[in-house]
């Protein structure tokens, strides 16, 4: 029994034995086919037999066989190895289908083989990449595209997957590195950026070179796999987090090919992957760093790394990577000269690669400091500040200097990011950065800014920086930071462009940074900081021409609102009362630091050194520090009061005025300050004293010019303040003398003011006073005299006396100045008033009288000394008249000194009554005002509140006893003359009442009359001019404010009706004379127009129609109420309202609502910002309030926006859009319906702020849709698509889309393109017709002007196709065709079936360019995108297209064409037939469409269904590409030439090509007719000698139809191919001799043709086919063709023959020589052969007449080729005298050797040397003759040549002579 062993011995023995008897390749293919993989599984025994196939490369192995057992077999490590050697001859072997199946099982498994498994592995994955470019891909997002996964196995073993994707990428990472001379060891291999070198090695196969070169057997091109790999990667193999990095790695790759891939990949890829994934993020870090081990990866290359980092900027986990990303800093910033000691690193990047990486470097550097969180920044920023900080100085710092010569600009541009990084990193760790006493950072940063050269980009970045870190100081700073932070502020607002460097290094300043350091003041340091707004006066006034943006910043700083909304809840005053929390600046620290240090010493209390220094060095400082110290001071004195204003952006104003006239406010200032006088040791004391001081000096300074508000300012604190605060400026009162003669009128009448306070103080000496009234009182005599500067100091002088005189009454101190020297200057005074003509005189003398008047100084008496009263009143009330107010303001304080009980006083007062009623004529509103004070002053004497303000003096006012009966006298006449008719007076009494109501209405006989001025005030707000109507609003608050619980409700219950009553209330009683309009509103002609109700009367009464009265009355009431709601907006009539509490009068009437709702929206602003307020008052909770009325509010709102009034539907509008929104849809679903009509209705209103606020409220419609349907979930879902049902179909409708209004149209479409945008799935019913109606505003929506060019483009140096292109341009990037794609996106089954009629009909019916062009690219995008949907309707839409593509419009038949080309894929077979058939009807049927045929064909022939049915369409193909037109002929080409192997596949369609052709023939059209001959010449050609017996003859019939007929261009080519076909095709015509006579026939009968050009080439091809004749003898024929041919080209009397170029000739007849010699020796023998030579050589002589080159040249070659003839044939076919006159004859038509072109000449030495040989051949001595004739001419010719190569031949013929002469001689 035989052992296993021999078994298996006996066995192999076999299997040896086989292999041996195999004798042929496929013998041995089959053996191993069947023994192979068994075989080698033996290679575990000891008995081994190898078959040596490597040198049978014709043998296929089974190579699927043997990677099966390659799997199945990993502990055999041998078998595995030759299983693999055989793979890999394999493989190659195998056709490409089979290679492609071997493709799932590589795959299948590679993961457990992977590297580990030595270089089994590396193998596999060899050819995997082999295999890969064979692979074919699905196209993208098909159904076999996301199944591909699946079929490849990955679903079930996703590590295969992720195998593949890692080793993908690194495949993309790989570049070729130079192994090591020789060795080819992989450790001299120069590293390769991102790869290990184990992983080299595996990609190399062990760091062969053979592996990646193409040009090795097996090896691969790296480029090309490189593309593969990232195709695969792309495809639905690969789930996305698979594919990331490969993609990754792909787009930073320097080949585009490659890039565009990954970019795409990478785009899709990203929204599924999560830069959140710390292990992601942590292996992007790794491959970005490599590492750190021997044999590590390295980093990756800069380009890599900057898309890297550009991830890592989107990822908020990265900024936790603390480590890296100081390595990162590190080494991105590094110069690229500083290297590592590695002297095999590489350098780092540089140049372009290097900026683009530092620029992603400093983005992820922001990004980190942006996003980071505190604890990480505050662990890197300082290392991070110090490396930016040394990138920067190592480029030079603070300028780019001669450091920095090897910087480009590249890198400067870097420098801007660094500065920015530095800002942001430094204010996340202030600390240890920013917060120092030694502020290095800041001192650096502001350096930086002010010395800086590298431009204004990089100084912008430098402010950004410092920008960032100004909230690191806004919080609490210790006492030396804050210190050193004011210390670098103050510096930087010091310094000046061009200064020197502070740090001494011989660096200038070369900017500013004072705008930096104001805005650090303003952010940085409390607004209660003195340093701070000290700054912010430096900023306004520190410089001459300082910029606008420093100034600007400054008074921000010091407005505390400003100051507030820049630093909103740091310590802001929202209100003075705030001071408490040290809101506002300390008053005495701000007068100490601006204005100098108060002293103890009342002596130096008047040392004015601070200030002085302080004027002369910046005066312009003076005047803002005195205004801002002044609010300060009157913040702080109202601080605790409820007068106390609200800090708002008007709170200045309003301080002023409350100061100037609220008597409240006075009162407590006045306290605040007395206050302070009684602790005058203080330190506040002494510091108003300071400030009162620097008033002082503000006002006299320059010599009395003053400054601005000083003044002013100085006479109110004066006025405000007690004796004793002011009694230290009493000293400095002579000083003052300058400013009262000051040339400025606002400085001396504020001096004379201040000069009467203080003179007249009591610490003030006599002396003094009495000096100082003397010299005033002798400027003022000199009155009448004065010119020029001394009427100024007139001027001055009468208003110092009068404040003088009266202040030292009000004081009892008037006995300090002589009775004489008073009762004078009264005279002066009055007599001014009576007799000068100079108004500023005058006005003094008017303001002296005045101030003596009020204080008791001036009395009747007094007066009568010097003159009439009555008199002075005259004068005064003449002066009034002519609008002189301050004789208005004269007359009623003169008023005042005529007592009610001092005789005579009655009548003078009663006089100044009645005068001061007549002053109702005056036009000006402000001197009504002053009159309206005036009568308060007469009526009620210092009992007025207008007096207030003059009470300039610590002391109780005077008291006088008004007279009730006079105050109710004048109420009532004011009241009575309220209702006069009369324009003037009426608007004078609406004046005079609110003046009485404001400053008398404490008096009993004001309160008494409380309602009736309500009723006046309510009258006049119908008044047509507004000043009216804001008056008597203001009345009405008064009166509000004045009366009781009942005044008010009847007050409130007036107002509601007129907004809530339908009539207008406030119109008022009509008389005949009541002004109606303003004269020139209704013009009748000749001048006269409608005015009155009397005027409306006498129209209606000359045109008979009564009727006009109420018409006019009706649009007057309209116009009074709208006149009457302007005036409700005024003078805060919020408050009425809002005091009208829950109880009042507005909780029984909620009818107020509404209105007031809509009036919130009223367009005039002023009634708006009323109503709001009054709304904000009135409605506790508005939200509430809204709810509770909604229903009401609503539907009065959707009544008032049609309504006749525009004002009533642009608020509607507007109220309708704030209604809705935030709102719940039940809460209006109601009303959606009538809102979009509405709306849409009064967007095509005529009034154009009407449509803005339409537009308004269509866009809040449109918002709420829209985030209604992206954001609707499944329990909204409901209600979103009952919105949609509401809204589509009248969006589509003819008020929407189809609207004649283009601003409603254009709105529609908008609102529909934002719901397609987000609508999502809901929108699916309605996108059948929404498509339609898209694609009709493609074209509707088109500017006119487009079409008028396109008619017009030839006048415009335009053309069609140019327009065109624009047109289609714009459409591709059409937000609707945005709109489209996105609806197909949302196609499913049921609505592709209702969009397919909808489409077709759009197809049909589109009449524009535009709407055909997106039809066709919406047929693209269904057959692309949506196949899957549309494939059952493909055909349909063919079948459209074949009428579409016939459109006029190229660019329209074009994109049908292509649409065509796309349908194609999805189609049937037999609708692809059609359609070729249509186009096959379309190329044949006429003229002009061949060119639609094309761009049909360009897309239909692209399609992967071509090659499928290429027997239906290349024969067309075929038959085209022999079109005339070239743009025709070169596409038809190229469809040839790309899917036919070679030029002989014709013969594979050679039936179908001849029956297209022979149908086409007889064509009428010579198009077709000539590309169907030239098809047929083709196949000739292309077939060549493989054209056999049978192809042959049924080429014949076709060929033979073709030749026939006219000539015509290309013929010739068709002739050709006939003679091509005798040669090749002779079985067929040596078989039949019909067919062999017929060719002869048609052969001469072209060869007669008598086109010229033609001709040539038939003779030549005669000659042709007279050689491949060798059966037949057509040496008479054509014989008689070429002599007669020449004949007539050479005839005279063919004179138009002779007109063609001698170029054309000379061809002709050099064919003609050609085909002569060609005939002559066709049959050699007998006696024939002179006959023909003696004929050609006559007509060869013929020829040579013509001395053209080219005929020479073809005689010279005929005659070369006949004697090379003559020498082969026998000597005896001529006898010898025959000999001797034929080759005398040859000579002699050779012509001349010595002339002509070298190229001539050296053919004629050919002729020559060949006539040698022949004579030498036949020569005898009866040649000897010609010997010598021939030997003459040849050492002639030599001796005469030029040419070396010529002169050789000559002497060689020459050599032959002599030889033959020689020869001869010795026989």
């Amino acid at each position: 029994m035989s052992t296993p062993e021999a078994k298996e011995l006996n066995l192999l023995n076999k299997v040896e034995l086989r292999i041996a008897l195999a004798d042929s390749d496929p013998k041995l293919e089959a053996v191993l086919k069947t023994y192979l993989a068994p075989l080698l599984l033996k290679l575990a025994s000891e008995h081994k037999i190898l078959a040596d196939t490597q040198n049978h490369s014709s043998i296929k192995l089974p190579v699927a066989a043997l990677l099966k057992q390659f799997k199945e077999h990993p502990s055999t490590p041998l078998i595995r190895h030759f299983d693999l050697i055989y793979v890999q001859q394999g493989l190659d072997r195998l056709p490409t289908a089979e290679r492609v199946e071997l493709f799932p099982g590589l795959i299948n498994g590679l993961a457990d083989i992977g590297p580990g498994s030595g270089t089994h592995g590396a193998t596999l994955f060899n050819l995997l990449l082999r295999l890969l470019p064979l692979f074919p891909l699905p196209p993208r997002g098909s159904k076999e595209d996301s199944e591909l996964r699946k079929s490849l196995g990955l679903a079930d073993r996703p590590r295969d997957a992720e195998f593949l994707a890692n080793w993908f990428g690194k495949v993309i990472l790989l570049s070729l590195s130079r192994l090591g001379e020789k060795t080819g060891s992989l450790n001299t291999v120069q590293r390769c950026p991102g790869i290990s070198l184990d992983e080299y090695a595996f990609l190399t196969l062990g760091g062969k070179p053979e592996t990646w070169s193409s040009e090795e057997k097996g090896g691969i091109n790296l480029g090309a796999t490189k593309i593969s790999v990232a195709r695969f990667v792309s495809s639905g193999a690969f789930i996305d987090q698979e594919r990331f990095l490969p993609a990754l790695f792909a787009c930073a790759d320097p080949n585009s090919r490659i890039s565009d891939i990954g970019d795409d990949i990478l785009k899709r890829t990203l929204p599924s992957v999560s830069l959140e994934d710390y292990t992601l993020v942590g292996r992007l870090f790794r491959i970005y760093f490599g590492s750190s081990e021997a044999q590590g990866a390295p980093p990756v290359k800069p380009a890599l790394q900057t898309k890297i980092l550009g991830l890592l900027s989107k990822s908020a986990i990265s900024t936790t990577f603390t480590t890296n990303i100081m390595h990162v800093v590190e080494e991105g910033i590094m110069p690229p000269t500083i290297t590592s000691g590695d002297p095999g690193a590489a350098s780092g990047p540089s140049g372009r690669e290097a900026s683009k990486l530092r620029g992603a470097i400093f983005s992820f550097t922001n990004w980190v400091a942006r996003i980071g969180s505190a604890a990480d920044l505050r662990s890197i920023a300082p290392t991070l500040v110090y490396k930016l900080r040394d990138y920067i100085e190592h480029q030079g710092w603070p300028s780019l200097s001669s450091t920095s010569e090897g910087v480009s600009s590249s890198e400067v541009s870097l420098r801007g990011y660094a500065y920015e990084s530095i800002g942001l990193l430094a204010k996340t760790s202030p600390e240890e950065l920013l917060l120092d006493p030694n502020m290095d950072l800041l001192r650096w940063l502001f350096r930086s800014l002010s010395e800086e050269n590298s431009g204004e980009s990089i100084s912008i970045s430098i402010e950004e920086g410092i920008s960032s870190v100004i909230g690191a100081f806004s919080g609490a700073m210790s006492v030396d930071v804050t210190e050193a932070l004011r210390s670098l502020l103050l510096k930087h607002m010091e310094l000046q462009v061009g200064d020197d460097s502070s740090a001494g290094d011989g660096s200038k300043v070369r900017r500013s940074t004072r705008f930096v350091a104001v805005r650090f003041a303003n952010r940085c340091l409390p607004y209660s900081d003195v340093v701070g707004r000290w700054i912010n006066l430096l900023a306004i006034g520190g410089r001459l021409g300082e910029r606008s943006d420093v100034v600007e910043e400054g008074k921000k700083g010091l407005d505390p609102h400003w100051y507030g909304m820049l630093n909103p809840g740091h310590g802001t005053p929202t209100s003075v009362t705030a001071s408490a929390n040290h809101a506002f600046p300390d008053i005495a620290e701000l007068v100490m630091y601006i204005f100098g240090a108060p002293t103890n010493d009342e002596r130096m209390l008047d040392d004015t050194s601070r200030i002085s220094s302080l004027k002369s060095q910046r005066a312009c400082i003076l005047a803002p520090a005195v205004a801002y110290c002044r609010r300060v001071l009157l913040a702080q004195a109202l601080e605790h009061t409820t007068t106390a204003p609200v800090v708002d952006i008007d709170w200045e104003r309003k301080l002023d005025a409350m100061v100037s006239a609220d008597e409240a406010t006075r009162k407590n200032i006045q306290e605040f300050l007395q206050n302070i006088a009684l602790t005058k040791s203080t330190l506040d004391a002494r510091s108003v004293i300071r400030f009162l001081h620097a008033i002082f000096d503000g006002l006299i300074w320059n010599h009395g010019e003053g400054l601005e508000r000083c003044g002013e300012y100085l006479v109110e604190l004066c006025a405000l303040s007690t004796n004793e605060l002011i009694r230290p400026l009493v000293g400095r009162v002579q000083e003052l003398s300058g400013a009262i003669f000051s040339n400025n009128i606002q400085t001396r009448s504020t001096a004379s003011h201040a000069f009467g306070i203080l003179a007249s103080h009591g610490t003030c000496p006599d002396e003094e006073v009495r000096r100082i009234v003397d010299q005033l009182l002798q400027t003022a005599r000199a009155w009448d005299g004065a010119i020029g500067a001394e009427v100024n100091k007139a001027h001055g002088s009468i208003m110092a006396l009068g404040y003088l005189f009266s202040r030292l009454s009000f004081r009892q101190h008037l006995d300090s100045v002589q009775n004489a020297t008073l009762m004078a200057f009264v005279r002066i005074a009055l007599t001014i008033i009576k007799d000068s003509r100079d108004n500023l005189l005058r006005e003094a003398a008017f303001l002296a009288i005045g101030q003596l008047s009020i204080f008791s100084v001036l009395s009747p008496t007094l007066i009568r000394v010097s003159h009439a009263p009555e008199l002075i009143i005259d004068k005064l009330v003449e002066s009034a008249k002519a609008g002189n107010e301050k004789a208005v303001v004269a007359l009623g304080h003169l008023a005042i000194a005529f007592a009610w009980d001092e005789p005579g006083g009655v009548r003078l007062r009663d006089m100044i009554l009645d005068c001061t009623y007549k002053l109702h004529e005056l036009r000006q509103p402000e001197l009504q005002f002053s009159v309206g004070g005036a009568l308060s002053c007469v009526a009620a004497g210092w009992s007025s509140k207008a007096l207030i303000i003059e009470i300039d003096i610590e002391g109780e006012a005077p008291s006088t006893v008004p007279c009730q009966r006079r105050i109710s006298e004048i109420m009532d006449k004011v009241l009575g003359d309220s209702k006069n008719t009369k324009p003037a007076l009426r608007k004078a009494s609406c004046i005079w009442l609110l003046c009485l109501v404001q400053h008398c209405a404490h008096l009993p006989e004001v309160q008494e009359r409380l309602r009736l001025s309500q009723a006046a005030f309510r009258g006049f707000l119908s008044d047509r001019d507004e000043l009216i109507q804001e008056t008597a609003s203001r009345g009405l608050a008064l009166v509000y404010e004045k009366g009781d619980k009942d005044v008010k409700d009847d007050l409130v219950r007036d107002l509601v009706s007129s907004f809530t009553g339908n009539t207008a209330n406030l119109s008022g009683n009509v008389t005949a004379e009541t002004e109606l309009f303003e004269p020139g509103t209704l013009p009748t002609g000749e001048g006269r127009g409608v005015t009155t109700y009397k005027d409306i009367m006498s129209l209606a009464s000359e045109v008979g129609d009564p009727s006009l009265v109420y018409r006019f009355m009706s649009l007057a009431s309209s116009s009074a109420i709208w006149s009457s709601r302007a005036a409700f907006g005024r003078f805060g009539l919020g408050s009425i309202l809002s005091d009208s509490s829950v109880d009042g009068y507005l909780a029984e009437n909620p009818k107020l609502y509404p209105k007031l709702f809509r009036y919130r929206f009223d367009p005039n602003p002023v009634v708006q910002k009323s109503m709001s307020d009054i709304w904000t008052a009135l409605v506790k909770d508005s939200s509430a309030t809204i709810d509770k009325h909604f229903d009401g509010i609503m539907e009065d709102l959707l009544k008032s926006i049609v309504g006749r009034e525009w004002r009533v539907r642009e608020a509607s509008c507007a109220a309708i859009a704030d209604l809705v929104q935030g709102r719940p849809l039940p809460k209006y679903k109601k009303y959606l319906g009538d809102i979009w009509v509405l709306g849409f209705k009064v967007l095509d209103d005529i009034k154009e702020s009407v449509r803005v606020a339409a537009m308004g409220l269509c866009r809040v419609l449109t918002a709420i849709l829209v985030r209604s349907v992206e954001f609707s979930s499944s329990s909204s879902a409901k209600d979103t698509n009952a919105m949609l049902e509401n809204v589509m179909p009248f969006l589509l409708s003819t008020s929407g889309l189809e609207a004649s209004a283009q601003e409603v149209q254009m709105f529609a479409l908008d609102t529909v393109l934002k719901l397609t945008k987000s609508a999502g799935g809901t929108l699916r019913p309605f996108i059948p017709d929404l498509v339609a109606h898209l694609l009709g505003l493609l074209s509707s929506l088109e500017p006119a002007t487009i079409n008028y060019l396109h008619l017009n483009a030839s006048k415009y140096n335009l053309t069609e196709e140019k327009i065109d292109a624009a047109r289609l341009t714009s459409i591709r990037s059409s937000p609707i065709m945005d709109a489209i794609d996105k609806c197909l996106d949302l196609v499913d089954e049921p609505t592709m079936s209702e969009l397919v009629p909808s489409l077709e009909n759009a197809i049909k019916q589109s009449v524009g360019m535009p709407s055909k062009v997106g039809c066709s690219r919406i047929l693209v995008t269904l057959a692309t995108r949506h196949n899957f949907l549309f494939r059952p309707h493909a055909d349909s839409f063919l079948k459209v297209v074949e009428r579409a593509v016939l459109d006029r419009n190229d660019t329209v038949s074009s994109s049908y064409a292509t649409a065509a080309g796309y349908l194609c894929r999805v189609a049937s077979d037999s609708q692809i037939l059609k359609l070729t058939r249509f186009c096959k009807s379309l190329y044949f049927s006429g003229e002009g469409k061949r060119e639609k045929t094309i761009s049909v064909w360009r897309h239909n022939t692209s399609s992967d269904r071509f090659s499928n049915l290429s027997v239906d369409f290349l024969p067309f193909v075929f038959v085209a590409k022999h079109d005339s037109d070239e743009q025709v002929r070169e596409y038809f080409e190229k469809a040839w030439s790309e899917n036919i192997g070679g030029a002989r596949a014709v013969l594979l369609y050679l039936q179908e090509i001849l029956a297209l052709c022979m149908g086409h023939l007889e064509s009428p059209r010579w198009v077709v007719k000539h590309a169907s001959a030239l098809a047929i010449a083709d196949i000739v050609v292309s077939a060549g000698n493989e054209l056999g017996h049978s192809s042959a003859e049924k080429v014949w019939p076709a060929l033979e139809r073709a030749v026939g007929g006219k000539t015509w261009d290309g013929k010739e080519k068709v002739l050709e191919a006939f003679v091509l076909f005798v040669k090749t095709g002779s079985g067929l015509w040596k078989d039949r001799s019909d067919i062999a006579n017929q060719i002869t026939k048609i052969t001469l009968r072209e060869a007669r043709r008598n086109n010229p050009a033609y001709r040539q080439q038939a003779l030549r091809l005669l000659g042709q086919y007279s050689e491949a004749r060798d059966d037949i003898d057509l040496f008479p024929e054509v014989f008689d063709i070429v002599s007669s041919t020449i004949e007539t080209l050479f005839s005279g009397s063919e004179d138009n023959q002779m007109d063609v170029d001698s170029t054309v000739i000379g061809g002709h007849s050099s064919k003609t020589v050609q085909v002569s010699k060609s005939l002559q020796l066709h049959h050699v023998g007998g006696l024939e052969i002179a006959r023909r030579l003696e004929s050609t050589l006559a007509v060869t002589e013929r020829a040579n007449t013509m001395a053209t080159i080219a005929v020479q040249n073809a005689i010279a070659e005929g005659l070369k080729d006949i004697l090379d003839k003559l020498y082969v044939a026998s000597p005896t076919i001529l006898p010898t005298e025959r000999w001797d006159e034929v080759l005398r004859g040859i000579l002699k038509r050779i012509g001349p050797l010595d002339d002509g072109p070298e190229a001539l000449r050296s053919r004629r030495a050919s002729c020559i040397d060949a006539l040698v040989k022949v004579l030498g051949k036949v020569y005898t001595g009866a040649l000897n003759e010609t010997r010598t004739l021939l030997q003459g001419e040849v050492e002639r010719a030599a001796s005469n040549e030029r040419s070396p190569p010529v002169r050789a031949i000559f002497q060689r013929a020459r050599e032959e002579l002599l030889a033959l002469g020689s020869a001869s001689g010795k026989a």
